[in-house]
C-alpha cells in the first residue's frame, strides 16, 4: 500500500468508507490505487461502483446534478480514455453534423462529457456497441436524467449501466476536516466547488442557481417566465421536508396544477429536488398518499431562503425542516453512491401520527424518527412507539443533535445523526 493510501486509511479509521473501500480493493485494487493518487482531493465513494459497472456493461452513464463532481470521477477512474465534452460549441456541432465521423475518432472507447447535448448520438452508439464485446468502452455523463433516460431507453436499454453522482457526503468531506457543528454543514452544503475551489458558499450557490434556471432549465423546457420558475423554487423551498400539496403552491404561484407538475418533473430530472413517497402498506387504512418533499442539498434551500450564515440558521423557524432534509439526502446519497436502490418511505395518517423515515428490507421495516435537538426527550418517541404497536415491529431509531446513545428496552436506538451509516449499511 501505498504512502497516500496509507494516510487515507488512518483519516478514516473508524468510518465506514474504510471498510467499504476495504472491500471493494480486493477486486479493484490496483485501479483504486491509480484513481487515489489522481482524484484532486476527495476520494469518491462511487468510484468502486463506478468500476464494477464498467467491467460488466459496454458502458455506463453517470448522471447528477450540475456541479456534482461527475467529470472529476470519470476522468481519474479512466486516465487512459480520451475526455471529449459536448458543451464545447464546435464538438458538439461536430458530434450533431457528422455522429458517424465524431464516433469513429473515438472508435477505441472515450468518456463523452455531457452527451444529453446530442440527443441523436445514442441511436449510432447503438450500432458500435452491438458490434463490440469490450465492456466499459464508453463513459457517458449527464446532468439531466430525462433526457439521458428517454435516450437511452430507446437506443441503449440492456447496453448501458446507470450510476447516479450526488454532492459530497458527509463521510466523504471527513477528509475536508470541516467543522462538524451542525448548523454551518446545513448553510454549507455539499456541492463540490466551495469545497475543492474554496468558494465562499455565498458567492457560488446564488449563482448555481442563477445558471441553473437560466441555462439548464432551458435546455429541458422552454418556460417563458424565469422569474415566475424561480420563485416557484424559493416556495418549495420553504416546504422543504413537508408534504408536496399542489393545490397550495398553484395558489401561491399563480400557476395550474398540470404545470406545476411538470415543474416538479424538471426539478426531479435535474437532481434539484427528491420525493419521498408514502409507505405503501395499510396499517389503519387512513395513510396520507402524497410524497413528501426534500432537496439533495440543504445549502441550495439556504440560499433559496435567503439565509445568509450558519448563526442565521441557528434562529430560522425552518431549522427542524432543514435537519430532517439534511438527514435524509444523506442516507439517500450513502445508498446511491453505492449504486443501491433506495428504500426509504415515510408514513403518515390523517389524524397526524407520522414517522419520518421507514426503511424497508425482505424481511421488516425499521422506522426512523428525526429531531434536530441536541437534548433527548421521550416526546420525541410516541410516534415510533405508536407505529411499532400498529405495524408490530420490535425496534426503531432515533436520529438526533445529542451525543447520548443507547438502546431503550422497548427496542428504540438513540443515535447521533452523524453516525446513521450505521443504519444506512444495515438497510441493504
Amino acid at each position: 500500500m501505498s504512502h497516500l493510501e496509507i494516510q487515507l486509511y488512518l483519516r478514516l479509521d473508524g468510518l465506514c468508507l474504510r471498510s467499504y473501500l476495504n472491500k471493494k480493493k480486493e477486486k479493484f485494487g490496483f485501479q483504486l490505487q491509480i484513481y487515489h493518487y489522481l482524484c484532486p482531493m476527495i476520494p469518491r465513494i462511487a468510484s468502486a461502483r463506478l468500476m464494477e459497472l464498467a467491467a460488466l456493461f459496454k458502458a455506463v452513464a453517470v448522471v447528477g446534478p450540475r456541479q456534482s463532481g461527475k467529470t472529476t470521477l470519470v476522468k481519474s477512474v479512466f486516465p487512459d480514455k480520451p475526455y471529449v465534452s459536448l458543451e464545447n460549441p464546435d464538438i458538439r456541432l461536430f458530434a450533431s453534423d457528422d455522429p458517424r465521423g465524431f464516433l469513429k475518432k473515438y472508435s477505441e472507447g472515450a468518456v463523452l462529457d455531457e452527451i444529453q447535448r446530442v440527443p441523436h448520438i445514442f441511436s449510432y452508439l447503438q450500432e458500435i456497441l452491438d458490434n463490440s464485446n469490450e465492456r466499459g468502452k464508453y463513459i457517458l455523463t449527464g446532468s439531466n436524467n430525462f433526457l439521458m433516460q428517454e435516450n437511452i431507453s430507446q437506443s441503449l436499454a440492456g447496453r448501458v449501466a446507470y450510476l447516479q453522482l450526488l454532492p459530497f457526503s458527509l463521510e466523504e468531506l471527513f477528509f475536508e476536516n470541516i467543522s462538524t457543528e451542525t448548523n454551518r454543514i446545513i448553510f454549507n452544503g455539499f456541492y463540490p466547488p466551495p469545497f475543492d475551489q474554496k468558494i465562499p458558499v455565498t458567492d457560488w450557490m446564488p449563482n448555481y442557481i442563477r445558471t441553473y434556471i437560466e441555462r439548464d432549465v432551458r435546455q429541458i423546457k422552454n418556460i417563458n417566465d424565469l422569474l415566475v420558475f424561480e420563485k416557484f423554487m424559493r416556495l418549495l423551498a420553504g416546504n422543504a421536508a413537508r408534504e408536496l400539496n399542489y393545490s397550495s403552491l398553484s395558489v401561491n404561484v399563480g400557476v395550474d396544477i398540470k404545470t406545476l407538475q411538470s415543474w416538479v418533473g424538471i426539478l426531479e430530472s435535474s437532481f434539484i429536488i427528491y420525493l419521498l413517497r408514502p409507505h405503501h402498506r395499510n396499517f389503519n387504512k387512513m395513510i396520507v398518499k402524497r410524497p413528501k418533499l426534500f432537496f439533495y442539498d440543504t445549502g441550495l434551500v439556504c440560499s433559496l431562503l435567503e439565509i445568509t450564515s450558519p448563526e442565521h440558521l441557528a434562529n430560522h423557524p425552518l431549522l427542524g425542516q432543514l435537519f430532517e432534509n439534511m438527514v435524509v439526502s444523506e442516507l439517500v446519497k450513502f445508498r446511491t453512491h453505492r449504486g443501491r436502490d433506495v428504500n426509504y418511505f415515510y408514513w403518515r395518517d390523517k389524524t397526524g401520527h407520522e414517522v419520518d423515515i421507514i426503511v424497508e428490507n425482505a424481511d421488516r421495516l425499521i422506522p426512523v424518527e428525526i429531531k434536530t435537538s441536541a437534548t433527548f426527550h421521550p416526546d420525541f418517541l410516541k410516534n415510533l412507539h405508536f407505529w411499532m404497536k400498529l405495524s408490530g415491529e420490535q425496534s426503531g431509531i432515533l436520529l438526533y443533535n445529542g451525543e447520548l446513545e443507547l438502546t431503550r428496552s422497548e427496542g428504540i436506538h438513540l443515535m447521533n445523526w452523524k453516525n446513521m451509516s450505521w443504519l444506512s449499511d444495515t438497510s441493504s
